[in-house]
């Protein structure tokens, strides 16, 4: 079974995994479009979480999980916990492309539009503004996008957007 992680899964996958291959997924985007009341935030002061948006046209690179066959059913459940704790997210099967050639479908959560806590469209200072005081179960929002951002830039992908968030987070908090 394989899983494509675009966020935090990327650096805080929670299962075992028997291979890991720089991933991209077609037609989607990763931005911070989801407000996160749980783990980075509070219904209160909410935080804000990456999530894929479809964008035609778009893509969005992370890296495939897969993990033993044996476990799948186990590595499941705990995403579905894990992911699928607000229904914000919907789990779908999609194809990725792997660095090395193959083609494989991956679980994938991608944000549901039509659900309460998509914030599409919410420009970049004003997602700093959001990230650099909010702080949830998980810890602070902050945390969240620094470890993102970094252990993608460790596996050579860069996304102007986030590093542009960091330095401005940064720049916020002091």
């Amino acid at each position: 079974m394989w899983v494509f992680g675009y966020g935090s899964l990327v650096w805080n996958p929670g299962f075992d995994t028997i291979e890991r291959v720089i991933a991209r997924l077609p037609d989607y985007r990763r931005s911070f479009c989801m407000r996160s009341i749980h783990h980075r935030g509070t219904p209160e002061t909410p935080g804000l979480v990456l999530a894929l948006d479809r964008v035609p046209g778009g893509s969005c690179e992370g890296v495939a999980l897969r993990a033993a066959s044996d476990r799948a059913d186990e590595v499941l459940a705990y995403l579905r916990e894990r992911e699928l704790i607000s229904s914000a997210y919907l789990e779908q099967r999609l194809e990725v492309a792997l660095a090395d050639g193959r083609r494989v479908e991956a679980v994938t959560y991608v944000v549901d539009p039509d659900h309460g806590q998509y914030c599409g469209g919410i420009d970049l200072e004003e997602q700093a503004q959001i990230i650099a005081r909010a702080h949830g179960g998980r810890g602070p929002n902050t945390e969240y996008l620094f470890n993102t951002t970094a252990h993608l830039q460790e596996l050579g992908l860069h996304d102007g957007e986030l590093d542009w968030l960091v330095r401005r987070v940064r720049h916020l908090c002091g």
